[in-house]
C-alpha cells in the first residue's frame, strides 16, 4: 500500500479532493444554488436549507477547504460564491476521468 500512496499523482489527489466535497446531497445542492447566481450569504442559505446552522457551517466548511467554493467576510455576513477556476478545473479533471 505505501507504493500506492507515493505513486499517487497531485491530479489525482486533487480530484479525490473535489469529488470528497461534492460527495453530500446538501453540498450538491449548495454548488448548484451557487451556479445560478453569483453569490449567496450563509444566513440565506440556512433559511433555504431544513439543516442546523452549525451543520450548513461544516459542509460550507468542507467545499471551501476544497477550493470549490469562496467565502468573504462582509461583518456580520459571509458571502460565499463558486471558484470559478476551481470549479473548471474539477470539469475537466473529472472529464478525462470519466473517459478512462
Amino acid at each position: 500500500m505505501e507504493n500506492a500512496k507515493n505513486s499517487l499523482t497531485e491530479t489525482q489527489k486533487k480530484a479525490a479532493r473535489f469529488a470528497k466535497a461534492m460527495g453530500h446531497p446538501v453540498r450538491m445542492y449548495i454548488i448548484e444554488l451557487l451556479s445560478k447566481q453569483s453569490c449567496c450569504y450563509s444566513g440565506d442559505l440556512s433559511e433555504v436549507l431544513p439543516i442546523a446552522k452549525s451543520t450548513l457551517s461544516q459542509h460550507l466548511k468542507e467545499l471551501k477547504n476544497s477550493g470549490l467554493i469562496q467565502g468573504e467576510i462582509e461583518p456580520p455576513k459571509i458571502k460565499y460564491c463558486l471558484n470559478r477556476e476551481n470549479w473548471k478545473l474539477a470539469q475537466k479533471l473529472f472529464k478525462k476521468f470519466l473517459q478512462i
